[in-house]
């Protein structure tokens, strides 16, 4: 048992012992139990969830990966192993160098990835629970990740093919990764580059009798304005076009006795796939299988006996579908939370159909549940120790209508102790993406600023996955006036409902929803406070400087007309903005580049606008370092409690 549990037990012994001893149980006064308090940093950084990541041929051992904060570094990881009755579990003694990816075929050893001193990652194997992982390869730029076979007698790596450059600590040279299919033996004999030709691999499957990949590879950010996918059979023989697919693709499987592969893709112009297609095996035009989906398919994967499962977001809930005879069909949901992912299951085709998930809640974190009888059973409770010693406010999940007519959703969040007819300060949350969504999970902001007495809402606007193609096309060059009238219109229902104080209001988001917090504070001043983390607010620079295609949001070139990229710019409007502005950003990110920021903050700041901006060094898009997250949630706070107290 782990150390707390423990404790708990030997408390609740105690206790019983003292129940069957009245002389000592009238002696004795009865506890008070501490406190419950808000929930806040110290409590994120607790929090421990897990993720399942293989089964082990017999079916009756699950590999999972329990990650958790701390005070200082990056989050960690324990690697821990535990059988299928939830009975016991038990931490892997493995270096942190070593990811491990699967089992191998007598399920006794662990393949994944190693990482090496100054030198790229290597394919390795070591014993479930005893020895150091052992590097198989020596492929100069390194491996990525690693499939084994459904007969369990090969691994496919994504590797890079490249010879790494012998000058890199001296200098950078600027060019797309490459990333190509290794195959070997699982003795690691006969290793050996397939399709050579296929240079840009995001996702690989092995066909049903483990003779071929179904290849996805996706046309690298620079020198390509348009998004465009490929889907490859590859083999020893060398590859076989497919298809050449004029969109974004997500995810690959084979269904249908190998006769057919399946993947993710749309025909939306944001090109966030969220439907499910297929394409002949032999070759074929490629179709879309769920044409009128209310909702959005967000993961794919196919098992080794031939299933092909997908996650399916209908609005802030994700359920797990079953792909049969090319329909979906709900196969796993979780009550008043979410299944994530796809199903985990043994990867060899002879193995038992242990199916193992990810599921969650807005009182839980993330953890595991296998299939039993046909429904979900709790294998894992990681994390439950910090919400049971928390108070934890009411998560509902709200419907209104904006001013355009719009029907929206959102998540609220309360704080603990909240009174009906009592108007609190408020804040709304936009999400990141902006195709993404807010789930009924336990969002670890929003219990933070939940915690400073807080109501808080997360508006599922325009441009929202889970509510269908149109609701999610619907922000194509239009993320600054629709997204945000749905955003806004929010603040408007909070205080409708008579929950949010309207002189006590506030915004904040990161990534997109930065980029609409700094956009709101330029379009209206009804808000006290704005934070705004790496947020866009040039969009005529952001947009070929991102490290990924952003085209979704406007594909027209802009050195023809930048008018359109400047037209939702916050930076073209900064003479505008009243409402006091903190900008946060990491110093080295790489997704919304830190001179955006910068730029808005100088603007600002040489028109005498109330404005502060903080950077953290070495920091990606958003801080891995526990300390410099600490510091993101101190500077929220103390603007809030500076101007809306």
């Amino acid at each position: 048992m782990r150390p707390q549990l423990l404790r708990i037990f030997s408390a609740i012994l105690f206790v019983s012992c003292l129940a069957t001893t009245p002389a000592l149980a009238q002696k004795t006064p009865p506890q008070k139990s501490s406190p419950k308090h808000p929930f806040g940093f110290d409590d994120w950084a607790a929090l421990r969830s897990a993720q399942p990541v293989a089964v082990a041929p017999d079916g009756k051992t699950v590999l999972y990966e329990v990650t958790f904060g701390g005070q200082k570094g990056t989050t960690n990881t324990e690697w821990r192993i535990i059988d299928t009755p939830g009975s016991k579990s038990e931490k892997l003694n493995l270096p942190k160098e070593f990811s491990p990816r699967g089992f191998t075929k007598d399920g006794s050893h662990l393949y994944g990835t190693l990482e090496q001193k100054k030198k790229p990652a290597q394919f390795a194997i070591t014993g479930l629970k005893h020895g150091n992982p052992k590097a198989i390869t020596n492929i100069p730029g390194g491996v990525r990740d690693a499939e084994i076979s459904p007969d369990g007698s090969r691994f496919a790596l994504m590797a890079d093919p490249r010879t790494p450059d012998p000058l890199a600590d001296v200098r950078t040279v600027v060019e797309n990764d490459q990333t190509s299919v290794y195959v070997l033996n699982a003795d690691g004999s006969g290793g050996a580059w397939w399709c050579g030709s296929l240079k840009d691999v995001a996702a690989i499957a092995w066909s049903p009798d483990g003779q071929q990949l179904a290849v996805l590879s996706a046309n690298p950010k620079i020198g390509f304005h348009y998004v465009h996918s490929t889907i490859d059979v590859c083999s020893a023989n060398g590859s076989r076009r497919l298809a050449e697919i004029h969109n974004a693709v997500n995810g690959i499987a084979w269904a249908n006795a190998g006769k057919e592969i399946v993947f993710l893709s749309t025909t939306t112009e944001v090109l966030t796939p969220d439907h499910v297609w297929t394409i002949p095996a032999a070759g074929g035009t490629p179709v879309d299988r769920t044409p009128t989906l209310n909702g959005s398919a967000l993961a794919l994967g196919g098992d080794a006996r031939g299933k092909v499962w997908t996650a399916v977001a209908h609005g802030v809930q994700t359920e797990v579908d079953s792909f049969e005879n090319n329909s979906l069909a709900t196969a796993f949901r979780w009550p008043d939370g979410i299944v994530s992912g796809t199903p985990i299951s043994p990867q060899i085709a002879a193995a038992p159909d242990t199916l193992v998930l990810s599921v969650a809640d807005p009182r839980h974190t993330r953890n595991l549940a296998v299939v039993e009888n046909g429904s979900l059973k709790k294998l894992t409770s990681e994390g439950d120790d910090v919400p049971a010693n928390v108070a934890l406010g009411d998560v509902r999940v709200v419907h209104w209508t904006s001013k355009a007519g719009i029907h929206l959703e959102g998540i609220a969040t309360f704080p603990a102790g909240y009174e009906a007819g009592k108007k609190y300060p408020f804040l709304v949350l936009p999400h990141g993406g902006p195709e993404a969504n807010d789930v009924l999970s336990l969002d670890s902001f929003s219990r933070m600023i939940a915690g400073l007495g807080y109501v808080v809402l997360q508006p599922e606007y325009r441009g929202s996955t889970g509510y269908g193609s149109d609701f999610l096309n619907a922000i194509y060059q239009h993320f600054g006036d629709r997204a945000y009238e749905d955003v806004d219109s929010a603040t408007d229902y909070a205080i409708a409902q008579g929950w949010a104080d309207p002189h006590k209001l506030a915004i904040f988001g990161w990534s997109a929803g930065g980029f609409m917090t700094s956009w709101t504070v330029t379009q209206t001043n009804r808000y006290r406070a704005a934070i705004e983390g790496a947020g866009i607010t040039d969009w005529l620079s952001f947009i070929p400087t991102s490290d990924i295609a952003q085209v979704d949001y406007d594909a027209r070139w802009p050195e023809r007309d930048a008018e359109p990229f400047l037209k939702f710019s916050a930076i073209m409007y900064a003479d505008k903005v009243t409402t006091p502005l903190l900008i946060l950003h990491g110093a080295a990110d790489p997704r919304v580049p830190t001179f955006q920021g910068r730029e808005y903050f100088i603007l600002l700041a040489e028109r005498g606008k109330t404005v502060k901006m903080v950077t953290y060094p070495g920091s990606p898009h958003f801080p891995l370092r526990w300390e410099q997250r600490r510091d993101v949630f101190e500077q929220i706070h103390s603007w809030l409690a500076k101007y809306n107290p």
